[in-house]
């Protein structure tokens, strides 16, 4: 009897841990986390007991968790600066002056010889540069900081260092080319500018991943001059206008990859206001947080 009694024991213990073991394998498989989604399986019938807990009665939803843990924004203010930008760049121009025509000869001066070609205007390009100092730029939230709106403050720097050796006149303004050679001769002009851009971030919730941004960007002239430096006339510089367009729109845009800021503008109107029609553009580094 007493050996009976053990075994019946040692039976009971059995199936309850295995009921036990069931219960919480149902229980772990009950609820598949596979990345971003969830999927839970139900039982129709949840008064019934286990006997009526068939397959046919289960169904299944879904719970997709975009912004997870991985993915939620966490401390982000709705509103970011970012101070003293800084982008180094190269910068040329896209020529589409019409070389011949009158009014463009009365501009382009040139004494004797045969007129102004697009070849006299060109530029080294490796020496032609583009500076900005941007004061500040801030970054408006519109979406889970995925979409935003940048905007900014700033002065941009251009340099045109000419190939051939040009010079302008001052009063009348005119170019001519000139019968010294230059060892540098430039064309500077710099532009208190305010960017607006619609900035894309896919990963808002690390500092260095991936974004792009496109907008538009308006500058006021606040300075032009040319430089020359040559063995015959030492260093020179004269100030003035020379009938540039006191205004410059242009497109613009940012890549962000990683660490790595790339930024880039192309001039909606020309440089010069009448005869040389000339469409400034620059690609650069841009040093910045975001």
């Amino acid at each position: 009897m007493k050996k009976i009694l053990i075994g019946a024991v040692a039976i009971l213990l059995t199936l309850q841990v295995n009921a036990q073991t069931d219960s919480i394998k149902r229980d772990q498989t009950d609820t598949i986390h596979v990345g971003n989604f969830i999927i839970i399986q139900k039982n129709k019938d949840k008064g019934g007991d286990d006997s009526s807990y068939k397959s046919d009665d289960r169904h299944y939803s879904f719970d997709v968790n975009l912004f997870s843990k991985r993915n939620r924004n966490k401390n982000h203010s709705n509103v970011s600066t970012n101070w003293f930008i800084c982008d180094l760049g190269f910068a040329n121009w896209r020529d589409k002056t019409a070389y011949g025509t009158p009014t463009t000869n009365s501009f382009l001066h040139t004494f004797s010889g045969t007129p102004f070609t697009k070849s006299d205007l060109s530029l080294i390009t490796t020496k032609s540069t583009n500076v900005n100092i941007w004061f500040f730029m801030q970054k408006l939230n519109l979406t889970h900081h995925v979409v935003n709106l940048k905007y900014g403050l700033g002065m941009e720097m251009y340099n045109f260092r000419y190939e051939n050796n040009i010079s302008y006149n001052k009063n009348p303004v005119y170019v001519f080319r000139d019968t010294v050679n230059f060892t540098k001769d430039k064309l500077y002009a710099s532009y208190l500018t305010v960017p607006l851009m619609l900035n894309i971030n896919a990963t808002p919730d690390r500092k260095r991943g991936f974004s792009f941004s496109m907008g538009f960007s308006a500058g006021y002239r606040v300075g032009t001059h040319t430089k020359q430096k040559s063995d015959a006339r030492g260093k020179q510089k004269l100030a003035g206008d020379f009938d540039l367009d006191p205004w410059r729109l242009a497109y613009i845009a940012e890549l962000g990859i990683g660490p790595v800021r790339l930024y880039g503008s192309y001039s909606i109107n020309a440089l010069q206001q009448d005869a040389v029609v000339q469409y400034p553009y620059a690609v650069g580094i841009r040093f910045s947080n975001w």
